[in-house]
């Protein structure tokens, strides 16, 4: 039976962050996303001054643990008054299926309602099976976004959540 918890994370977590994403990346995104693309994203979003940059812009991290083990993060950051976006949420491979996706999604949203949000965003690739995860968790397709990254495009479905 897993043991879950939840760490808030800080700059000095910046590599349990990056090992996470490496192990979590390649395998979600190969079918979707060419190499070069993947290497690009992993370079401009996950390099360790990124990442730094993103916390200090406001981005909250929150770490899964697993019996005190890094199995999954997500980071979020208030967008507007009351309005949070989801911006990462990864898990393991190897965590997947024990609910540990749903423990770090339900905490995530825990964490924004003590902060005071009222909704949650987020933007999952259109090609991505975590969209019906989303929606199990109550998350309802509300458009689509193309955006633009270097010279990559991210196709997106925007689902949003009320946190009542």
């Amino acid at each position: 039976m897993p043991s879950f918890s939840i760490k808030h994370a800080a700059i000095a977590d910046i590599p349990e962050i990056i090992s996470i994403q490496e192990k979590t990346w390649e395998p979600t995104y190969r079918s979707i996303l060419s190499q070069e693309q993947i290497q690009y994203m992993f370079e401009k979003i996950y390099a360790a001054d990124a990442l730094a940059k993103q916390m200090e812009e406001g981005q909250q991290f929150l770490i899964l643990l697993n019996e005190g083990q890094p199995e999954g993060f997500s980071a979020v950051a208030e967008e507007e008054p009351g309005t949070f976006k989801l911006h990462k949420i990864y898990v393991l491979p190897s965590a997947q299926g024990s609910g540990a996706g749903k423990y770090l999604l339900t905490e995530t949203e825990n964490y924004i309602r003590l902060a005071g949000g009222k909704t949650i965003l987020l933007n999952v690739n259109r090609y991505n099976n975590a969209k019906s995860f989303y929606e199990k968790m109550g998350y309802l397709t509300i458009g689509e976004k193309d955006i633009a990254i270097g010279p990559y495009w991210m196709n997106d479905y925007i689902l949003e959540k009320r946190l009542d």
